[in-house]
Formats: C-alpha cells, structure tokens, sequence
C-alpha cells in the first residue's frame, strides 16, 4: 500500500461523499445520494462502510419515509481525510 493513502477513503464514492462533507457542518442523505448521483442503497452502503471506520456519524429523525438521516464527519474522520488528501498531492507531485 502506497503510505498515507486510506483504502477505506479511497473508493472513489467514499472519497467524493468525504468531500462534500468536508465542507459543510452536515449534510443529509437526500444531499449526498443527488450531488453523487448515486442509488439509495449504493449510498447506504458506502456510508455505512465509513460510520464503521469512525469516520462519519448519523443522526436519524423521524421514521419511514418521512424520515430523514443527516451525516457529519468526525474527527477521526477529518484527520483520515486531510491525511489521504496530503498522500494523493504527494504521489501527484512524484514527492
């Protein structure tokens, strides 16, 4: 594995999802699934891969489908991202 890349950040929805929380407070589910124009259940998916890692944490509100879940990316997970995004600079720039 080349050093300082995450494999779990690096699937390239996660890496996209990681982005757009990076720049926002929180975002909700419908958000993430119309800006990556990605399916429900591929979005749950990668999701849940990164709520696993300790990257993202979710709050749900309401039930059914008038329900809604909002993500917001941890700490744990900011420092993953920032140092994933250092690792691709460097192997862009052959540093």
């Amino acid at each position: 594995m080349i050093e300082g890349l995450d494999p779990i950040i690096h699937v390239p929805k996660r890496l996209a999802a990681m982005a757009v929380m990076a720049n926002a407070p929180s975002v909700s589910f419908r958000f993430l699934k119309d800006h990556l124009q990605i399916s429900e259940s591929d979005l749950s998916k990668q999701m849940s891969a990164l709520e696993a890692a300790g990257y993202v944490s979710s709050t749900k509100a309401g039930r059914g489908r008038g329900g809604s879940t909002t993500y917001r990316m941890t700490q744990a997970g900011q420092k993953a991202y920032d140092q994933h995004c250092s690792a691709l600079m460097a192997l862009i720039r052959g540093t």
